[in-house]
C-alpha cells in the first residue's frame, strides 16, 4: 500500500501501529490457501499415560507423537522437529481428533486411524502387529517377526518399531527382548517401564521370572499354554500354574497354543 505524500503524520503514525509479528505458521499459511504447499497436519498438547504429549493428525489419522519434555514443552520446537521429519507443517489444532483421548485414557488404540505414509510395507506391517498387543501385555520381538511372516527378520522388526512415528499409540512400548530386559524405546528406557507399569504389569517380576527361564505358563486344567503376560495366564491358580522354558517343551508335554496370545515358538533376541 503507498500512503500519498499528503497524509496526515497521523495517519501515518496509526498505520505504523498496525504493523505485527507474524505467527510463526503464518507463511505456511499463505502457500497452503494459495495451493503452492500440501495441506498443514494440525497438533495439539494432551496429556498422555505417564506424562504430556504432542499429538499430530490429519485426514489421513494421527502421524506423530512426541514427549513434550524432549522439546521442553514448546510447540515452535515441536513444529520444527514435525518440519524435519515429515516435510510438512503443523499448525495448532483446536480440538483433539476423535477417539484419541479415550484411546491414550484405556490403552487401546486399535480403533483410531494412522498416517503411516512414507514408512516402508514392512515397517507398517510391524507397526500394525503390534497394535494387536492388549494392554498390560507384552511380546517378544520374535513372536512379532513370526506373526508378519517374517520369523528370520527379528532384528529388522526392531529397527522398524524405532521408526515408530507414533509411540504410545502405536504400543511399541509393548515389545520387548525375550532375554527378559525392557530393550530400547524412543523416549527413553524410563518411560517404557512407567509406560508398562502405568498397564498394571509388573516390570521388574516378568525380569526375574524371564531370568529364571519361565518363557511360558501353561494350566494343567486346561492343557493350553500362554506367554505369562498373557490375560490368560493371569488367571491360573498356583494349583493348576505349569511352567516352561520353551514352547517345545510344552508342546511335548502335551498342551496346545493360547489362541489368543499365540505363543508358538516366539523366543528370539
Amino acid at each position: 500500500m503507498t500512503v500519498p505524500p499528503t497524509a496526515e503524520p497521523g495517519l501515518l503514525a496509526a498505520l505504523g501501529g498496525l504493523r505485527a509479528t507474524p505467527p510463526p505458521d503464518f507463511a505456511d499459511r499463505v502457500l497452503t490457501r494459495l495451493g503452492l504447499q500440501p495441506e498443514a497436519d494440525q497438533f495439539l498438547l494432551v496429556d498422555g499415560p505417564t506424562e504430556p504429549l504432542f499429538v499430530a493428525f490429519n485426514r489421513h489419522g494421527i502421524c506423530h507423537v512426541l514427549a513434550a519434555r524432549m522439546v521442553d514443552g514448546s510447540p515452535d520446537r515441536f513444529m520444527a522437529i514435525h518440519r524435519r521429519r515429515f516435510d510438512r507443517s503443523a499448525r495448532p489444532a483446536a480440538r483433539p481428533p476423535a477417539g484419541l483421548v479415550a484411546a491414550l485414557r484405556t490403552g487401546r488404540s486399535r480403533q483410531l486411524a494412522f498416517d503411516l505414509r512414507g514408512l516402508t510395507e514392512f515397517e507398517q506391517a510391524v507397526l500394525r502387529k503390534a497394535l494387536d498387543i492388549p494392554s498390560g501385555e507384552i511380546r517378544p520381538y520374535a513372536w512379532v517377526a513370526r506373526e508378519i511372516g517374517r520369523p528370520k527378520a527379528v532384528r529388522a522388526v526392531g529397527t522398524a518399531l524405532g521408526r515408530n512415528p507414533v509411540p504410545v499409540l502405536i504400543p511399541c512400548h509393548r515389545v520387548v527382548r525375550s532375554d527378559g530386559t525392557i530393550g530400547r524405546y524412543a523416549f527413553g528406557t524410563p518411560m517404557k517401564r512407567e509406560l508398562l507399569g502405568a498397564e498394571a504389569l509388573d516390570v521388574e517380576e516378568n525380569e526375574r521370572r524371564t531370568r529364571a527361564g519361565v518363557h511360558y505358563v501353561g494350566s494343567d486344567s486346561n492343557r493350553v499354554y500362554c506367554f505369562p503376560t498373557c490375560h490368560h495366564a493371569r488367571r491360573i491358580t498356583d494349583t493348576h500354574r505349569v511352567t516352561f522354558r520353551t514352547s517345545l517343551q510344552a508342546e511335548t508335554a502335551g498342551y496346545r497354543a493360547c489362541a489368543d496370545c499365540r505363543p508358538g515358538d516366539a523366543r528370539g533376541a
